[in-house]
Protein backbone atom coordinates (compact mmCIF):
# COMPACT_ATOMS: atom_id res chain seq x y z
CA UNK A 1 0.00 0.00 0.00
CA UNK A 2 1.41 3.37 -0.97
CA UNK A 3 1.11 6.47 1.09
CA UNK A 4 -0.23 9.60 -0.61
CA UNK A 5 0.69 13.09 0.51
CA UNK A 6 -2.23 15.52 0.73
CA UNK A 7 -2.54 17.79 -2.28
CA UNK A 8 -2.69 21.54 -1.64
CA UNK A 9 -5.78 23.43 -2.72
CA UNK A 10 -5.79 24.71 -6.29
CA UNK A 11 -3.64 27.84 -6.40
CA UNK A 12 -2.75 27.62 -2.69
CA UNK A 13 0.97 27.20 -3.19
CA UNK A 14 3.06 29.39 -5.44
CA UNK A 15 6.06 27.84 -7.17
CA UNK A 16 9.41 28.90 -5.76
CA UNK A 17 10.68 32.05 -7.41
CA UNK A 18 7.23 33.27 -8.44
CA UNK A 19 7.27 37.04 -8.49
CA UNK A 20 4.87 38.94 -6.30
CA UNK A 21 3.88 41.08 -9.31
CA UNK A 22 2.62 37.99 -11.15
CA UNK A 23 0.13 37.15 -8.45
CA UNK A 24 -3.41 37.70 -9.79
CA UNK A 25 -4.44 40.19 -7.09
CA UNK A 26 -1.30 42.29 -6.80
CA UNK A 27 -1.44 46.07 -6.85
CA UNK A 28 1.45 46.27 -9.32
CA UNK A 29 -0.45 44.09 -11.83
CA UNK A 30 -3.58 46.24 -11.60
CA UNK A 31 -1.55 49.45 -11.80
CA UNK A 32 0.24 48.22 -14.91
CA UNK A 33 -3.11 47.35 -16.48
CA UNK A 34 -4.50 50.75 -15.58
CA UNK A 35 -1.52 52.53 -17.16
CA UNK A 36 -1.85 50.48 -20.37
CA UNK A 37 -5.61 51.11 -20.48
CA UNK A 38 -5.15 54.85 -20.01
CA UNK A 39 -2.45 54.98 -22.69
CA UNK A 40 -4.66 53.13 -25.17
CA UNK A 41 -7.63 55.37 -24.33
CA UNK A 42 -5.49 58.47 -24.84
CA UNK A 43 -4.20 57.07 -28.12
CA UNK A 44 -7.78 56.50 -29.28
CA UNK A 45 -8.72 60.11 -28.57
CA UNK A 46 -5.52 61.31 -30.25
CA UNK A 47 -6.18 59.23 -33.37
CA UNK A 48 -9.80 60.34 -33.64
CA UNK A 49 -9.26 64.06 -32.96
CA UNK A 50 -6.09 64.71 -34.99
CA UNK A 51 -4.82 64.00 -38.48
CA UNK A 52 -2.10 61.55 -37.41
CA UNK A 53 -3.71 58.81 -39.48
CA UNK A 54 -4.93 59.06 -43.04
CA UNK A 55 -8.68 59.85 -42.97
CA UNK A 56 -10.02 56.50 -44.23
CA UNK A 57 -7.60 54.65 -41.92
CA UNK A 58 -9.00 56.14 -38.71
CA UNK A 59 -11.72 53.44 -38.22
CA UNK A 60 -9.14 50.70 -38.71
CA UNK A 61 -6.78 52.39 -36.25
CA UNK A 62 -9.55 52.72 -33.69
CA UNK A 63 -10.49 49.05 -34.17
CA UNK A 64 -6.87 48.00 -33.54
CA UNK A 65 -6.71 50.15 -30.39
CA UNK A 66 -10.07 48.74 -29.20
CA UNK A 67 -8.86 45.16 -29.64
CA UNK A 68 -5.67 46.03 -27.75
CA UNK A 69 -7.80 47.57 -25.00
CA UNK A 70 -9.85 44.36 -24.75
CA UNK A 71 -6.63 42.37 -24.50
CA UNK A 72 -5.37 44.57 -21.66
CA UNK A 73 -8.64 44.09 -19.76
CA UNK A 74 -8.65 40.33 -20.29
CA UNK A 75 -5.05 39.87 -19.14
CA UNK A 76 -4.62 42.45 -16.39
CA UNK A 77 -8.09 42.70 -14.86
CA UNK A 78 -9.85 39.40 -15.66
CA UNK A 79 -6.60 37.38 -15.43
CA UNK A 80 -7.32 35.32 -18.55
CA UNK A 81 -4.13 33.64 -19.69
CA UNK A 82 -3.15 30.57 -21.66
CA UNK A 83 -1.71 28.74 -18.67
CA UNK A 84 -2.74 25.15 -18.00
CA UNK A 85 -4.88 26.17 -15.01
CA UNK A 86 -6.85 28.69 -17.10
CA UNK A 87 -8.03 26.36 -19.85
CA UNK A 88 -11.67 26.63 -18.82
CA UNK A 89 -11.50 30.44 -18.88
CA UNK A 90 -10.08 30.47 -22.40
CA UNK A 91 -12.67 27.95 -23.62
CA UNK A 92 -15.49 29.98 -22.04
CA UNK A 93 -14.17 33.14 -23.68
CA UNK A 94 -13.93 31.45 -27.08
CA UNK A 95 -17.47 30.07 -26.70
CA UNK A 96 -18.77 33.53 -25.78
CA UNK A 97 -17.10 35.04 -28.83
CA UNK A 98 -18.63 32.32 -31.01
CA UNK A 99 -22.12 33.02 -29.66
CA UNK A 100 -21.77 36.80 -30.11
CA UNK A 101 -20.46 36.30 -33.66
CA UNK A 102 -23.38 34.01 -34.51
CA UNK A 103 -25.93 36.44 -33.12
CA UNK A 104 -24.48 39.49 -34.87
CA UNK A 105 -23.97 37.74 -38.22
CA UNK A 106 -27.43 36.13 -38.04
CA UNK A 107 -29.04 39.48 -37.27
CA UNK A 108 -27.27 41.16 -40.19
CA UNK A 109 -28.24 38.29 -42.51
CA UNK A 110 -31.90 38.47 -41.48
CA UNK A 111 -31.99 42.26 -41.85
CA UNK A 112 -30.43 42.08 -45.33
CA UNK A 113 -32.96 39.47 -46.49
CA UNK A 114 -35.89 41.36 -45.00
CA UNK A 115 -34.82 44.47 -46.87
CA UNK A 116 -34.39 42.56 -50.15
CA UNK A 117 -37.77 40.79 -49.84
CA UNK A 118 -39.78 43.79 -48.68
CA UNK A 119 -42.82 44.77 -50.72
CA UNK A 120 -42.32 48.17 -52.38
CA UNK A 121 -44.36 51.04 -50.96
CA UNK A 122 -46.06 51.63 -54.35
CA UNK A 123 -47.41 48.06 -54.31
CA UNK A 124 -48.78 48.55 -50.80
CA UNK A 125 -50.49 51.78 -51.87
CA UNK A 126 -52.13 50.00 -54.83
CA UNK A 127 -53.42 47.23 -52.56
CA UNK A 128 -55.19 49.73 -50.30
CA UNK A 129 -57.17 51.31 -53.19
Amino acid sequence: MTEHSPQPAHGAERPPGAAEADRPGSILLYTTGLVFALLLTGASFLVSQTHLLWGPGVPAGLAVLAIAQMGVHLVFFLHISTGPDNTNNVVALAFGLLIVTLIVSGTLWIMAHLDANMVPVSAIMEMTR
